[in-house]
């Protein structure tokens, strides 16, 4: 029995982590499939994840092979079999669309030209540059509960539930992300249909005050809303991206009822999220944005990320912490953090050696996502193979099933021929490590402190603009230059670096109460919705506290006036600078942030302000006011309303006006340094930290007025990152905590991987502890401590043998 609860993934009454590596079997000869498990086993990992293309399957309408007939890589079944005789878990991920560089994105040829119907028409009637699809155009369904009901003849009677060892199944594969990225929005005469349906069931009569045409279906309506006018550009942009999530998740909708009907019930049906891009995850919330609605929308779904940025480093760590917290903002209490796409290569996708991540990179990422509660970690790719040629040629260029050419996950740990890759000793041997002790993670949860990050899931619906429509391009490029690199680059940078441990919440659609989220860290723009503001009133009017950067919004979502906000923290619109050439823009501190030095921006949004209201930043020459402290009822908001400097005193001071104080701390005198922790009910807990830089860092680390570990000092070695066990139960042996981490655990001894110049394990008093030669064993009335003789740097292993 697999169930979803309390954010756990509970597989026979006990939470399980899991953690599985992605091998497509079709790219691996099939003589081949057993060592790439054999190697997947080195790590530690317990599941195989893979995709299922259906044009793998069914390259001629009607033609299915699932087991070997035409080919020995067809044999999914083969494969499941085989993965499970090999004791693993498995994820299986059948589309329709799978992506994962496949021509079509896994579609057979056949299907599009059956149905031409379903190839979508984009802004002014152009058609689309990338292979989606209209998802509902019926022609396309009729086509995908075909596939999916020979498909289930495979997976159903391997499911879990039915004795076999498939415990997820993702439906579809990053939907919308293809429109998304060429900007073209699935204009089909369908869609349109559906959607001015949807806009009479939305606003009634008043639609026809939003816009001035007939929603009837005619030649004239599709051009109205293919090219749209200026007049009705910004209620387009609105009503367009509610719409899609309200189709995405109906489309999800469909699929999982196709996949019921056929057999699939009672394991979770996983929507994935795409959205990272460039090296960064700045635009992964458009992800969760699109498909919010796709995997909220009942019981049995979980939500998976794709982590596609390099090096976890001090540019881009806030952005996997940023996004695993806005993911969980959005899910129900049930609903755990997955990553059903963690890149774990060295980045050499295009076989250009120009991209190369440190072996840190998936050792940094996984610890951080554990940290934050993910459950499920699909390492992707874990294993290249090869591209077949298709059996009918269709003169592309190639002929082959994918656009890499005959190599495929040049990357990978493993490549295409079976050669490990310099990233695999480092990715092995933090997942041996958290596997060792995978139980209490699973179980555990992230402790915070008491601030959350504000998710606005409409500041990132952006993913459809009319290139022609200055209103939308004033909008979007406006909430585009506060939403992210700004908000996470200072504000949430700062934030963890001074050692805040954080959770997000989502202010758009869930209750705001200050028992929940006493202190609120907002990336605001000039633009929020109405409903948004008044809620941020009334929270701070119950005693909420509001840390604001950016602009304080003068508009709602569509650019009329609205400023709520801004008239509850009294103060008045009055000016905008920017820098620009030969005028260096520069901003100072004011009261109690007087000793702030004057520091240049790029922008500065001035404001006239009122009664209770203190002035703590202003623009030079000015003297305008750009930053400022207020009190709002019970409440109070701290506004920093332009570009300011990731300055690490002014943050925490900032935060601890507004009350909240970090209670995890390390006395480095440097930063670089992510600390957190986990615990559970009973009280175990793990110390999580990283180093992000390439030099050691020696400290102590105070949890509230407490030293921990007795007061030693840790060192965290350059670009190494350590997960300290504290009163963990392994057995019947208590470890109070530890100095080095858990490698190994085993009948009768604890592997440790030591990270010290002398590492010490404290063990309650009544631990039996045998000689070796490796450690000193010292014995008090109050613990059983040991030493080891090894210098960390020499010779990182230590057995502890128990009695």
């Amino acid at each position: 029995m697999i169930e979803i609860k309390n954010k756990q993934i509970i597989i026979d009454g006990k939470p399980v982590l899991i953690t599985c590596g992605e091998i497509h079997y079709y790219r691996v000869d099939k003589s081949e499939w057993q060592d790439r498990l054999d190697k997947l086993k080195e790590t530690g990992c317990n599941a195989v994840a893979t995709y299922v293309p259906w044009l793998w399957h069914e390259p001629i309408e009607g033609q299915f092979d699932f087991t070997g007939k035409t080919r020995p890589e067809t044999d999914l079944a083969g494969f499941i079999d085989l993965c499970a005789e090999n004791g693993f878990y498995f994820f299986v991920r059948p589309g329709p669309f799978i992506m994962a560089e496949m021509k079509n994105e896994g579609l057979p040829y056949w299907v599009y030209e059956k149905h031409p119907e379903i190839i979508p028409i984009g802004w002014d009637e152009k058609e689309a540059t990338t292979p989606t699809v209209d998802y509902l155009a019926p022609g396309f369904l009729k086509e995908v509960r075909k596939y999916y009901e020979k498909v289930m003849e495979v997976i159903t009677p391997r499911l879990y539930p039915n004795g076999g060892k498939i415990i997820a199944f993702q439906l579809d594969n990053e939907v919308g992300m293809l429109s998304w990225v060429s900007n073209t929005p699935d204009l089909t005469d369908n869609l349109l249909n559906d959607f001015s349906s949807w806009l009479g069931e939305r606003y009634g009569e008043d639609v026809e005050s939003r816009y001035p045409f007939s929603l009837e279906e005619s030649a004239e309506r599709n051009v109205a809303l293919r090219s749209p006018k200026e007049e009705y550009a910004a209620q387009l942009l609105k009503d367009l991206g509610y719409y899609m999530r309200y189709r995405f998740a109906k489309y999800i909708a469909i699929l999982r009822e196709y996949a019921e009907e056929f057999g699939v019930k009672d394991i979770p049906f996983v929507v994935n999220i795409h959205g990272t891009g460039g090296g960064r995850g700045l635009t992964y919330p458009i992800g969760i944005s699109q498909l919010y609605e796709s995997y909220t929308q009942g019981p049995g779904y979980i939500s998976g990320s794709d982590i596609y940025f390099g090096d976890l480093d001090m540019k881009t760590f806030q952005d996997l912490y940023i996004i695993n917290g806005f993911m969980d903002a959005v899910h129900n209490e049930d609903q755990p953090l997955t990553s059903v796409e963690f890149n774990c290569g060295d980045g050499n996708f295009g076989e250009t050696l120009g991209e190369r991540y440190d072996p840190s990179s998936a050792d940094f990422k996984l610890r951080m996502c554990l940290a934050q509660g993910n459950r499920l970690i699909n390492y992707y790719l874990f294993a290249g193979g090869r591209n077949a040629r298709l059996d009918a040629l269709v003169g592309d260029g190639n002929d082959r099933i994918a656009s890499t050419g005959e190599r495929h996950g040049f990357a990978a740990p493993i490549g295409p021929e079976g050669d490990y890759n310099y990233t695999f000793p480092r990715m092995s041997r933090v997942n041996q490590s958290v596997m060792a002790v995978g139980d209490k993670l699973a179980a555990m949860d992230e402790d915070r402190d008491d601030v959350s990050f504000a998710f606005i899931p409409d500041y990132y619906m952006t993913e459809y603009r009319y290139p022609d429509s200055k209103v939308m391009r004033e909008i979007l490029s406006n909430i585009e230059a506060n939403r992210g690199s700004g908000a996470w680059e200072i504000m949430g940078r700062a934030m963890l670096l001074n050692g805040y441990r954080f959770t997000a919440v989502d202010v758009q659609n869930k209750p705001l109460m200050k028992d929940n989220t006493p202190v609120l860290a907002l990336p605001s723009a000039r633009y929020m919705d109405g409903g948004i503001q008044e809620k941020l009133v009334n929270y701070l009017q119950d005693g909420g506290k509001v840390l604001l950067y950016g602009e304080v919004p003068l508009y709602d979502m569509e650019g009329k006036d609205c400023t709520i906000l801004a008239d509850a923290l009294n103060v008045k619109y009055k000016s905008y600078s920017q820098g620009h050439h030969r005028h260096y823009l520069s901003i100072y501190g004011d009261n109690w942030a007087a000793e702030q030095p004057e520091i240049r921006t790029y922008f500065a949004q001035g404001f006239e302000i009122g009664e209770s209201v203190t002035p703590i930043l202003r623009v030079y020459g000015s003297d305008d006011v750009c930053g400022f402290e207020s009190e709002v009822g019970s409440g109070r908001a701290i506004v920093v309303a332009g570009a300011y400097r990731c300055d690490l005193p002014f943050f925490k001071k900032a935060l601890e006006r507004l009350g909240a104080t970090v209670k995890l701390s390390h006395d480095f005198k440097h930063h670089g340094i992510f600390m957190t922790s986990t615990s559970n009910r009973e009280y175990e807990r793990f110390v999580h930290l990283l180093n992000l830089d390439g030099f050691d860092k020696e400290f102590t680390i105070t949890d509230g007025e407490e030293k921990l570990f007795d007061g030693r000092k840790i060192l965290l070695q350059s670009k190494d990152g350590v997960m300290l066990p504290m009163n963990l139960s392994i057995g019947s042996v208590n470890i109070a905590y530890s100095t080095a981490e858990i490698a190994a655990v085993n009948e009768g001894s604890i592997d440790f991987r030591l990270t010290q110049s002398e590492d010490v394990i404290r063990f309650d008093k009544n631990t039996k502890i045998l000689p070796s030669d490796d450690y000193f064993v010292e014995k008090t009335d109050e613990m059983m401590l040991v030493r080891s003789k090894k210098h960390a740097k020499v010779d990182d292993y230590l057995r502890v043998l128990l009695g």
